[in-house]
């Protein structure tokens, strides 16, 4: 009974910590917890693709993009606030998924040629909106910003704190569904996919409808923080937000943690947002601008739990829990 109440009085202990932060945590703190949190939320997104199904995906960065452009130009433009552009932008995303899941799996392209499919249309994407004036182009598109110190919801403007309870809500929220995922028909067929198709399909699982289901429901996730991304930042630049290096970000969460796990993208979010950000401010600090230095960091981090902790960072800590 005590091993089994471990895990759940773990998670009481995190939730009251990450509720009671902002009373502790400056702004620059709570943008730092914002952050995490929202590499765990996409991690977690990411994860229902490769760590359930086994579906590699390095081109995340769309569907993230074209959910921002999506809300960001309709209140924009029109004045549409976030919340009908939240379901405009997802069903652009889903739509999308589909099309890239049917191409691919129809044709049996899986792996690493289903991996390159998704940059490509990452790619595709991003050149396409660097010639969309309608969403600014190369010179990108800049949302009006109203400093308030109370809470908007309806438009979703409000001070940090409101961003960072926003963030942590979503956060909660996709692991319940992971966690919900993980004990259910869809998360026992996917695990059968992952591990061996052709088993599957002997055993009458639907694979082509399984696979698509995956690549759906991610891309639906992935829209949802999208929108946040675009209402946070108020910003928007085809080089930046469709860029390869948006979509290793979202990966590295859970690959560093542990693909195919719960805590795996939580727990590596965590490590790779704060010790990034501690290496640079320390340099800051000694007055070097080192370019790249944070993408550098990346690599060494990648290299040293590939090679010593290949199943990530959560599976061989929670052996040492007992969790």
């Amino acid at each position: 009974m005590n091993r089994g109440l471990t895990p759940i009085l773990s998670l009481g202990v995190l939730a009251a910590a990450l509720i009671a932060l902002p009373l502790f945590a400056g702004n620059y703190l709570l943008s730092v917890a914002t952050l995490i949190l929202y590499f765990a939320y996409t991690g977690q997104a990411w994860n229902v693709m490769m760590g359930f199904a086994g579906q590699l995906s390095l081109g995340h960065s769309l569907y993230v993009g074209v959910a921002a452009y999506t809300a960001g130009a309709l209140f924009f433009h029109y004045g549409i606030g976030p919340w009908a552009g939240l379901w405009i932008a997802m069903l652009i995303c889903v739509a999308l998924g589909l099309v890239i899941g049917f191409l691919a799996f129809r044709f049996g392209i899986s792996g690493v040629y289903f991996a390159l499919l998704t940059i490509a249309f990452a790619e595709f994407t991003r050149i396409g909106f660097d010639h969309l004036d309608w969403t600014g182009g190369p010179g990108g598109l800049f949302l009006r910003v109203a400093q308030r110190d109370t809470w908007d919801l309806v438009n979703f403007r409000g001070p940090p704190l409101m961003y960072y309870y926003a963030m942590l809500a979503l956060a909660a929220l996709a692991f319940l569904v992971c966690w919900l995922l993980v004990r259910s028909k869809a998360g026992y067929y996917w695990q059968a996919i992952r591990e061996n198709e052709e088993a599957a399909q002997a055993l009458g699982i639907n694979v082509f409808r399984w696979k698509l289901a995956a690549v759906a429901l991610s891309a639906a996730m992935t829209a949802v923080s999208g929108v946040f991304f675009a209402f946070y930042y108020n910003n928007l630049f085809p080089e930046q937000i469709f860029h390869i290096s948006r979509s290793i970000e979202i990966i590295l969460g859970p690959v560093i943690g542990g693909v195919g796990t719960l805590f795996g993208p939580v727990l590596g979010a965590a490590v790779l947002t704060l010790l990034s950000d501690g290496i640079t401010e320390g340099l800051a600090l000694l007055g070097w601008e080192i370019p790249g230095i944070k993408q550098v960091f990346y690599g060494v981090v990648l290299l040293v739990v590939v090679m010593f902790l290949p199943q990530g960072i959560w599976p061989a800590l929670a052996r040492k829990l007992r969790l």
